[in-house]
């Protein structure tokens, strides 16, 4: 049987230093797609602007009998026979912490993907930080760069990653303080319990997280068929059955019930959970996190796919 999947080779010399090289020439092109996609999901989305307390002006409206003399914008009023107050923007930048697995199991892609998990877990980062910029929101990735509040804070992430060291598995949060959400984007392809070990004490800690798992089609749908060699990205251990196809079901079960294991379990904790596969359009993924972040309960599709 012709080859389904693969993990892309990595150039040589040391593991580190590969992934390393690999990174950084994938992620402009994932930057480029990643503002491409976020011109395209803002035009529809207002953000988390609001009115209260700033400096920014917000909008005009009606006096209303009682309110203070000196609200009113006696400059607009003049201009017909109403009242007006001028209203300012609400400004409390929220810090918001993005993050996306680079484990070598990222690194797959099945022929019945559009790309690579990791190159789409990139993009989904990237283009949330091009969105929440915009908004003024403070954007930082753990261990990778600071929170700040910059209109430019893809680009100055997307450098970041590029020269930075980024292992997979889970992020260290011990950087994090305060009342913050953290999106946390991957496979997730641990046992759930070793997952929520982990994630359980940050919940405790106040953080609002918001977790994205992305899989390929052949994950999920399994089409393997005859004599089949799988291997461990992670480990390289080798598996060879002798036909694939008897033990679909068995595999199918045991995946989905890990995946309904953790979306189960963080939401237990208050955290959100969605699925993307990487034959979807990246803008869906994009546009459920947002909601999410706004406060909004996402439209899921294909039974909580997106």
């Amino acid at each position: 049987m012709a080859s389904i999947g693969q993990i892309v080779n990595p150039t040589p010399g040391s593991d580190a230093l590969s992934r390393a090289r690999q990174r950084a020439a994938l992620v402009p092109d994932c930057l480029v797609e990643a503002k491409r996609i976020a011109n395209t999901v803002i035009a529809g989305w207002h953000g988390r602007r609001k009115r209260g307390i700033g400096e920014n002006f917000w909008q005009f409206r009606p006096y209303a009998e009682g309110e203070s003399l000196s609200r009113i914008d006696w400059r607009r009023s003049a201009r017909d026979d109403h009242t007006y107050v001028r209203e300012r923007e609400w400004e409390a930048a929220h810090t918001i912490w993005l993050w996306c697995d680079m484990s070598p199991s990222m690194m797959y892609k099945s022929s019945y993907g559009n790309v690579s998990k990791e190159s789409r877990a990139l993009v989904i980062m990237l283009a949330l930080a091009e969105i929440l910029a915009r908004s003024g929101e403070r954007i930082g990735c753990p261990g990778i760069m600071e929170p700040a509040s910059a209109r430019n804070a893809a680009e100055r992430l997307a450098a970041a990653l590029m020269h930075t060291p980024l292992t997979g598995g889970l992020p260290e949060t011990a950087m994090i303080r305060g009342w913050s959400d953290l999106v946390l984007i991957g496979d997730f392809l641990d046992d759930a319990p070793a997952i929520m070990e982990r994630l359980g004490p940050l919940a405790r800690r106040g953080l609002r997280g918001h977790v994205v798992e992305i899989s390929d089609p052949a994950e999920e749908i399994f089409p393997y068929s005859g004599r089949t060699e799988f291997t461990d990205p992670e480990s390289g251990a080798r598996l060879v059955s002798g036909r694939a196809e008897h033990i679909r079901e068995a595999y199918r079960n045991a995946y989905l019930a890990r995946r309904d294991s953790l979306g189960q379990s963080l939401r237990h904790l208050g955290w959100t959970f969605a699925t993307h596969r990487t034959d979807h359009l990246a803008s869906e993924a994009l546009v459920a996190v947002h909601m999410y972040l706004s406060g909004m309960p996402a439209k899921a599709t294909h039974g909580g796919q997106l």
